[in-house]
């Protein structure tokens, strides 16, 4: 009960929070104006997922008994960092050299005091030992979602989505776990997020900004780690939770490589934004983002408890659901194209 409680209490704190961030940006006139790679067609306030980060580092700091003092500090004072420099690109659009130099620094960090990882189980084949190897994956991992999480932040309710139900998720894991800081963090960020998505669902009031998309890039990047040694395969159940963002960001960088496009400029061709598009509205594209990533909890959740059915929908089911929504964008762009020409 008193889990619930505190949940609708962040909830409706974070609410709080974000119309009153979402006045003060009005007044000072912090706006996204719309251009030609937007999914909007008005200036817009940004920031209220300052919200997001204020109460996640609120919860991380009241539990950090649960992590022990050294864990829970890094994790907050890197995800502050990253928190603040996402803050530092909304306010006056910092270079890239500059993210990756600070994001890089940050991941070091992180290795360095949470460790990396030594294995990946994969479902139906089993576990892969990753030796040294594993320090250069965890750090690619750790800057690829940070960033992979911003890049999908791109129409209305979509990442406020995914977090909540991320969030729900990484609970379900932590209960089983028995792990009190990362159940912590993961109730904080589903409350908040879910307050936010009161401004943020279509047609969004506020946006959610670097700031906070960039720190919940790397919290789920290292809730893993947080979480590692209490049981289950971190890194499979860290992808598997944010397998969408993952598989959208991942499929659309290899894509736009192949095609020696500038993979650093911005562009309309991710997934959700051709999906958008060919005709689909906002609220309907992040609301099946939002359930596919319940649906990677609970398989991740039933894998983690020993369920036999679980792994083949892993690997079966989800890349299967993947290829078709990604056949479905096709085509419906390729009509839109041909009436376009007639």
């Amino acid at each position: 009960m008193l889990p619930f409680l505190i949940f609708v209490l962040l909830a409706l704190l974070s609410y709080l929070l974000v119309y009153l961030i979402r006045r003060y940006a009005e007044r000072r006139q912090i706006l996204d104006h719309p251009n030609e790679r937007s999914s909007h067609s008005m200036p817009t306030p940004r920031g209220g997922g300052v919200a997001i980060v204020v109460l996640v580092t609120g919860a991380g700091l009241w539990s950090m008994k649960e992590a022990g003092l050294n864990h829970a500090l890094i994790y907050l004072v890197c995800g502050i960092i990253i928190a603040y420099l996402g803050w530092r690109d909304d306010v006056s659009s910092l270079s890239a050299r500059v993210r990756f130099a600070v994001q890089g620094l940050v991941a070091a960090v992180s290795i360095y005091g949470l460790g990396y990882f030594k294995t990946v189980t994969i479902p139906l084949f089993g576990e892969l030992q990753l030796g040294v190897v594993g320090v250069i994956i965890t750090f690619l991992w750790i800057i690829g979602l940070t960033n992979a999480y911003n890049f999908m932040d791109g129409i209305d309710g979509i990442a406020g989505g995914v977090a909540f139900a991320g969030g729900l998720g990484w609970m379900m894991l932590a209960s089983n776990m028995r792990n009190g800081f990362v159940f912590a963090i993961a109730l904080a960020i589903a409350a908040s997020s879910l307050g936010f998505l009161a401004h943020n669902w279509h047609p969004a009031k506020i946006f959610m900004g670097d700031t906070a998309s960039t720190f919940l890039g790397y919290t789920f990047a290292v809730l893993p780690l947080l979480s590692a040694d209490q049981g289950g395969d971190a890194l499979m159940l860290g992808t598997l939770l944010m397998w969408t963002f993952i598989m959208d960001a991942g499929v659309t960088f290899i894509r736009r490589a192949l095609k020696r496009e500038n993979i650093l400029a911005a562009h309309r061709t991710h997934l959700y934004q051709r999906l958008v598009i060919g005709g689909y509205p906002h609220h309907i594209v992040s609301t099946l983002y939002l359930m596919l990533t319940l649906l990677a909890g609970v398989l991740s959740f039933e894998w983690s408890r020993g369920s036999q059915l679980a792994p083949p929908l892993i690997i079966i089911g989800l890349p299967l659901i993947w290829i078709i929504l990604s056949r479905h964008a096709k085509n419906l762009n390729t009509k839109d194209t041909t009436v376009t020409k007639v």
